[in-house]
């Protein structure tokens, strides 16, 4: 397998880096993020795979569901991230109607996230009902990730976040829908809450890398939204994340002895301020032997409330 080059010494990563590490073996990790200084730690970190999630609806905004991000608010956030990436490929998701409803409006909103944002693919979900949509977008030069098993953007129809893909007839429908995106040009495919063995056997029959979130170890690589990652979502943590540090301790922790050094006065202390000349001061406030020549009160110098 190849080495990967440090973030500063190679250049960014396209869907056709992508190809190779497939080709190679090579199992391709992907987080999400949304700002900058994330994507920063994370390029430097040397993941190949940055994804602007619309996920950023719930653990960035406080919305209820993805359905209510904006093209807007993506290509904000897309426009951070790729300011904070050098080597990493930056794949945007295509928000809840921005797809899907005519091919024009489509390839459009697809064309300002790549040319307004700065990405370099763009994702968006759904198998057999998405694959024109993919394909008028590849069609135009235009790299698209497809996504398919749970749709966030369509969890109203799905009655919730549930495994898709259980039943013989559900298992056939995701088995078609991702031999339709691959057939419509898509570089790569997330596969949501699939049963691990359906999601293996999915992987063996296609030619392109699967990502899987909830998917079990048989796919390509894998994605998990960067708050999971970090423990930052104390209220909920989706079984198939795992925490890698625990930064809602550790920033809780921060911010209440922050409060308590301000309470006690303890903060700033001297190495967080500046003092200036006490001779300056004094001129500043008249407190000089010239300004009590002058007639001033020595002990107060200037009102505070006098016209300077």
């Amino acid at each position: 397998m190849s080495q990967a080059p440090s973030p500063e010494h190679a250049a960014r990563m396209t869907i056709a880096s992508i190809a190779r590490l497939f080709a190679e073996g090579e199992r391709i990790a992907m987080l999400t993020a949304y700002d900058y200084p994330t994507a920063r730690i994370l390029d430097e970190a040397g993941i190949p795979m940055v994804l602007v999630g619309d996920s950023l609806g719930q653990v960035m905004l406080g919305y209820d569901s993805t359905v209510r991000v904006t093209m807007a608010e993506m290509l904000h956030h897309t426009k951070a991230v790729v300011r904070g990436t050098k080597r990493a490929l930056v794949v945007t998701d295509m928000p809840f109607l921005s797809y899907g409803v005519t091919p024009e409006a489509s390839l459009e909103n697809a064309g300002v996230i790549m040319r307004e944002g700065g990405a370099g693919a763009v994702k968006l979900e759904g198998g057999e009902r998405s694959a024109r949509t993919i394909e008028s977008i590849v069609r135009a030069g235009i790299p698209v990730m497809g996504h398919i098993g749970l749709t966030p953007q369509s969890i109203h129809q799905l009655g919730g976040h549930r495994v898709q893909g259980k039943t013989r007839d559900a298992g056939r429908q995701l088995l078609a829908d991702a031999l339709a995106v691959q057939q419509a040009g898509a570089f790569a495919v997330v596969l949501e809450l699939v049963p691990e063995q359906l999601a293996t056997e999915i992987t063996k029959r296609l030619h392109i890398p699967t990502i899987g979130i909830g998917a079990g170890a048989g796919c390509s690589g894998q994605v998990q939204v960067i708050t999971d990652l970090l423990g930052l979502s104390a209220d909920f943590t989706p079984r198939h994340a795992r925490h890698y540090a625990d930064l809602h301790a550790i920033i809780k922790s921060a911010a209440e002895a922050y409060g308590e050094d301000v309470r006690a006065g303890a903060f700033p202390g001297p190495e967080q301020s500046t003092r200036m000349d006490d001779r300056t001061l004094d001129e500043i406030l008249g407190r000089t032997a010239l300004d009590r020549a002058d007639g001033m009160a020595a002990a107060h110098g200037i009102p505070l409330d006098r016209d300077l």
